[in-house]
């Protein structure tokens, strides 16, 4: 008998007796068809909402088979295979950078949140000038990192949890593209060291979540190393720009980073969570987290027990994660990479295209990727009449199922945002959605003429 009690698809669970076999198998197959046909289907080309690929269907045997398995990888004895592939997918990504194969190292973990948090906690570490992890952020001054105004929501809160507060990012001006201002990261560094912060890191994003845009690294790279900062960037979607031959050269200077943070379930179609933080000097993987458990693991360095992965990572009961991505690489090899991140690209400025040549559409800020920022505005309707316009747009659109697409908001107002992740979105797709928006974005059932 199961003695849990909760909710499931509005109808209630309680003392549930056991059922016979036959009975069991109509029960999970009636839960199991419940559930999928009541989820968000990203398999659908129509699907353009969060940055959350549809993966590989390999990479779902796969899954299957980690899961079966259940190997939790804190230390190698109990993870073997994984931790081997872990090492060698670590590594090609590492290589992919532009990192030296052989001095770069990292992990694999949970999400974008985790791996800039990790990154930012071995920054911490290196650059600080006192031991933190062993003697607490009291024993020095107050730290910062600095950021642009569109980084990800996780670099304010990495610094929140390591207890700086807000004062933790100084925030960089971004530009019309809302990429950082370069040239305003000096006067970003005087402002906080006046306010008595020593600044030990500059975080670029590769892409920014909102806009989809790439931050200049290369500049970014030229002034931490003229200040001695730590260079962590935030590739979680756009650092497998580095696949494409085509849209490379927006992570020039990659190569430069300290740290890079590379999420495998957006841009390399693999099951959500699959985050790389790959240090290109492998000797700072081992300063994020330096405890001892001697039910883990001996006494021995970390760097001598490099396999015992729960030494680098938060995360101790880890799963497989490198199993889809190590397979999918042996199966499809990298070519399929390559030619998906640039199709997806393609697609996004194309989209833009589109949008420019419609009547009463505009767009946040010319795509720079697949991440793409419109609106529709027709003629007399702005401020917040216009904000509104939008939120109406998207509610009808996905109470009719039609699309499933997001909102962000920009300096100039509420924007409506798809990220072509799916695949299987082309054109057709597109101008579906943009005739879908204006017919949602009529007023009082009188249509705007197109």
């Amino acid at each position: 008998r199961g003695g849990g009690r909760g909710v499931l698809l509005g109808v209630g669970v309680g003392d549930v007796p056991a059922r016979p076999v036959v009975e069991a198998v109509g029960a999970v197959r009636g839960m199991v068809g419940r559930v999928i046909a009541q989820s968000n289907h990203l398999h659908s080309p129509r699907y353009m909402g969060h940055q959350v690929t549809s993966p590989l269907p390999l990479a779902a045997v796969t899954e299957v088979v980690s899961k079966f398995l259940n190997n939790a990888m804190a230390v190698y004895e109990m993870g073997p295979v994984g931790t081997a592939m872990e090492r060698a997918v670590i590594r090609w990504m590492g290589g992919r950078l532009g990192f030296d194969v052989e001095a770069c190292d990292g992990v694999l973990t949970s999400g974008g949140s985790l791996g800039n948090l990790t990154a930012l906690l071995a920054a911490r570490q290196d650059r600080a000038g006192f031991d933190v992890w062993n003697e607490g952020q009291q024993a020095g001054e107050p730290l910062c990192v600095l950021a642009g105004e569109s980084a990800h929501y996780s670099v304010l809160r990495a610094v929140q949890i390591m207890g700086w507060g807000r004062g933790g990012v100084g925030v960089v001006p971004v530009d019309d593209a809302y990429r950082m201002e370069v040239g305003a990261l000096r006067s970003a560094l005087e402002a906080a060291r006046t306010s008595g912060r020593r600044v030990i890191a500059v975080v670029a994003s590769a892409c920014s979540t909102a806009t989809g845009s790439f931050d200049e690294i290369e500049g970014i790279a030229d002034f931490c190393e003229k200040e001695g900062l730590w260079l962590h960037v935030d590739g979680a979607h756009g650092a497998a720009a580095v696949l494409s031959d085509s849209y490379k050269h927006l992570v020039r200077g990659i190569e430069r980073a300290d740290s890079v943070v590379w999420d495998a379930h957006k841009m390399m179609l693999m099951p959500a969570l699959a985050t790389a933080v790959i240090f290109r000097d492998g000797r700072d993987s081992y300063q994020a987290f330096a405890q001892h458990a001697s039910y883990l693991f001996s006494e021995a360095s970390p760097e001598e027990q490099w396999f015992n992965i729960c030494q680098r990572t938060l995360e101790c009961t880890k799963h497989m994660m490198s199993l889809h991505l190590y397979t999918a690489l042996c199966v499809h090899g990298t070519d399929l990479f390559a030619e998906y991140v640039t199709a997806a690209f393609d697609l996004g400025r194309r989209f833009g295209e589109m949008i420019m040549a419609e009547k009463d559409f505009e767009l946040g800020t010319a795509p720079q990727c697949n991440i793409v920022c419109f609106r529709y505005r027709p003629a007399g309707v702005d401020g917040e009449a216009l904000d509104a316009l939008q939120e109406r747009i998207r509610r009808r659109i996905l109470e009719s199922g039609a699309f499933y697409l997001v909102q962000t908001r920009l300096k100039n107002g509420l924007y409506l945002r798809v990220t072509l992740i799916n695949p299987f979105t082309g054109e057709p797709e597109l101008r579906a959605l943009l005739a879908a928006v204006w017919e949602a974005g009529s007023f009082d059932g009188v249509m705007v003429p197109r």
